[in-house]
């Protein structure tokens, strides 16, 4: 799950995870952001877009076999509320990043919404920032991300 939410997102992330899923619009995609330094929750969770994120200090990993990781409906696991547990949770596709230049460090994986097809930083929405510390070996790296958002 979401090491945090970003405020902008919350009560918002079913819904727009659903919308890339239902493809309305067509273009919108999640995207998966790799970062090599991230921001303290406290900031970071107040930023309203990824441009904004990068800002407050967050450096996204673009280097040496890290890169974006755009997701479209199939990726997306089908979105069902969960009534027994009295919560919705959404989640997609493991996150292969490929080989990853050795000694190459990640610290965590946001995830944001664009309803637009090649979004700029600002027109990505981050909905969730999940804690993801890596040095890389050279060998892939594969990012599982349970439930990468619940609504409870």
């Amino acid at each position: 799950m979401a090491t945090h939410a970003f405020n902008i997102a919350k009560g918002r992330a079913i819904e727009l995870t659903n919308r890339v899923k239902l493809g309305d619009p067509a273009a919108s995609r999640l995207y998966a952001i790799p970062l090599s330094t991230s921001v303290a929750q406290g900031t970071a969770q107040d930023v309203d877009d990824f441009a904004a994120l990068i800002t407050a200090g967050a450096v996204e990993a673009t280097t040496n076999g890290w890169a974006r990781i755009t997701l479209a409906a199939a990726d997306i696991t089908a979105l069902t509320p969960d009534d027994t547990n009295d919560r919705f949770d959404a989640d997609f596709i493991d996150l292969a990043f490929g080989a990853i230049t050795a000694g190459t460090n990640s610290t965590g994986i946001v995830i944001c919404y664009a309803s637009v097809g090649s979004p700029t930083n600002s027109q990505l929405l981050p909905l969730s920032h999940h804690d993801f510390a890596i040095t890389a070996d050279g060998s892939t790296v594969t990012a599982t991300v349970n439930v990468f958002y619940r609504a409870s």
